[in-house]
């Protein structure tokens, strides 16, 4: 399902398939589109993250753009990665899961050893979750992966846009737990410049509120960084959560 594979020796990455290229944003149109500058013309590109993304996406700002031929779309381009503060960011919400379930199958992530069994996209109750991981003599484990791209004086924080679909799926989590199954979430903070996550209560307290009832419940809450580099999106190390 992802065409990603581990890099011996170094940390487990997800690779952007296709030609990557830069611009220039000029300005956001909708949730998912964007103008951008390429070759000197404004071009209408894809946006794959429905966050606001507002201190990242400034007018003026380099951006890494992915090319996309498919029939049926309306655009070429993909924006993947934006230049901010010497680095670049990862804005495409879709990478995370890809990452993950590599780091799962490598096993590189610690909290969920011995499970072999990874299943994408899985429904349980009024929700689809990231995975199910089942493993011998060990309960299964619905696991719910997010996409963080925000993050202020080392701290990364989510969401930064309303999400009751995020409330929803935390809360459900909590559900399974009486149901006899493990319950986690793992925020994945798409850049290198962070060494504390928390909710962004100020943002969205509803879904600050639901995440506490949740891991008070006992649903098991990670947040690691990740790095973008060239073409890779390479799983950084874990962080501290701060709730």
């Amino acid at each position: 399902m992802f065409n990603s594979r581990l890099w011996i020796g170094l940390s487990t990455f997800f690779e952007i398939e296709g030609n990557t290229l830069e611009g220039v944003f000029r300005k956001r149109l909708t949730r998912f589109s964007a103008k951008v500058e390429v070759g000197g013309k404004i071009v209408e590109c894809f946006l794959p993250n429905p966050g606001r993304l507002s201190e990242l996406l400034s007018h003026g700002a380099r951006v890494v753009l992915k090319e996309v031929f498919a029939s049926g779309r309306k655009t070429v381009y993909d924006i993947v990665g934006v230049y901010h503060c010497g680095t670049v960011v990862s804005v495409d919400s879709r990478l995370p899961n890809g990452l993950v379930y590599e780091a799962l199958k490598n096993g590189d992530l610690s909290e969920f050893a011995g499970y072999k069994e990874i299943r994408p996209e899985q429904r349980y109750g009024c929700a689809k979750f990231d995975f199910l991981l089942e493993g011998f003599g060990l309960k299964p484990c619905l696991l719910e992966v997010k996409s963080c791209t925000l993050v202020r004086d080392g701290i990364a924080m989510f969401p930064d846009a309303p999400t009751e679909r995020g409330a929803r799926h935390v809360l459900e989590l909590a559900k399974a737990l009486r149901d006899g199954y493990r319950a986690a979430v793992l925020f994945v903070v798409q850049r290198d410049d962070a060494n504390m996550f928390k909710p962004n209560d100020d943002l969205d307290s509803k879904f600050g509120r639901a995440l506490r009832m949740a891991a008070k419940d006992g649903v098991e809450v990670y947040a690691y960084t990740a790095s973008f580099k060239g073409r890779r999106l390479m799983l950084g190390g874990k962080i501290g959560v701060v709730l």
